[in-house]
């Protein structure tokens, strides 16, 4: 019987984590990109050193027994603490750097961030600020990563969240404001001859929302608001945006929004900045959140002030 610490194979523990959480070892050996006799290979090792088994073998799946299940638990906790010593180790180096590495949404980075970036360096001129654009949920630990600004409903497991509004961000109708400006005041019901922009459900549940029962067959689809809109101030198109993301180019003259009339779609998907519990109180961390913080509040206020001019 196993009766000391140093002799538990420690390289063997994330074959059975990855074995015990997908019941396969087919499918653990592939989220670890190891081979399928690789992962069997290190769960015999393992239970050899310990002298008795932990798996349930049924046909294809593998299943913990009660021992199994124990000592999961334990590695479970004991792999959570070491990612979080992971994180605070590379915050440290970073912090000797004095380098933050973000990754966030591309529509979120090309029509908010990045035209805020200069108050950043006024602010922070000694903190390097690398941002990684991607329309995936990037491994913070794997990739280097101290932050991401994610949309969604969470939660993130083992990141922790913060909600960046309190309130719902409803999608409203902009376009280009040279070509679009006829259309201001106008019923909804105009904007059917126009070329629209973006999901054909979106636009019904918007023109529900407006009094009018119609087919609606946009002109064009895309994967990314930032695009989107960059399409409608070309004129290509109207778009429903989501209000902050237009709102610079609404403010300088590029769009122009043409309803008071919003409809919230998915509307547990706002925007969330996550991080690891670890570098809840590091400096840099701390110093990106409060900025974020009050930028969000200038754009709040730069868009109630904009709806009080146009009334």
């Amino acid at each position: 019987m196993l009766t000391s610490m140093s002799r538990l194979p420690l390289n063997t523990l994330p074959a059975f984590r990855a074995a015990a959480e997908l019941q396969n070892l087919r499918a653990a050996a592939d989220a670890l990109h190891l081979t399928h006799s690789a992962i069997s290979q290190q769960i015999r090792v393992l239970e050899e050193q310990l002298s008795f088994p932990l798996f349930e073998r049924r046909g294809r799946r593998v299943v913990l027994n009660p021992a199994g299940e124990a000592l999961l638990r334990a590695v479970q906790g004991a792999m959570a603490q070491l990612d979080d010593g992971v994180q605070a180790a590379a915050a440290a180096v970073c912090a000797l750097e004095q380098r933050l590495r973000v990754t966030v949404l591309p529509s979120f980075a090309q029509r908010w961030l990045l035209p805020r970036m200069h108050r950043w360096r006024e602010r922070h001129p000694d903190l390097a600020l690398e941002i990684d654009v991607s329309q995936q949920a990037v491994d913070l630990q794997r990739e280097g990563f101290h932050a991401a600004l994610r949309q969604g409903v969470g939660p993130w497991p083992g990141l922790v969240s913060e909600r960046l509004f309190d309130a719902p961000m409803p999608l409203v109708v902009v376009g280009c404001a040279i070509d679009a400006r006829r259309l201001l005041g106008q019923p909804p019901a105009a904007l059917l001859r126009e070329p629209l922009l973006g999901e054909r459900e979106v636009w019904r549940r918007w023109f529900e929302a407006a009094g009018v029962r119609a087919q609606v067959t946009p002109v064009a689809q895309f994967n990314d608001m930032g695009l989107m809109l960059q399409a409608a101030e070309q004129g290509i198109g109207l778009t429903l945006a989501r209000e902050l993301l237009a709102a610079d180019a609404i403010r300088d003259g590029r769009l122009i929004k043409l309803s008071p009339i919003g409809v919230e779609y998915e509307t547990g998907h706002t925007y969330h900045l996550v991080y690891p519990p670890a570098l809840r109180d590091w400096q840099p961390l701390a110093a990106l959140r409060a900025w974020i913080s009050d930028e969000l509040e200038q754009s709040r206020q730069s868009l109630e002030n904009a709806d009080s001019n146009a009334s």
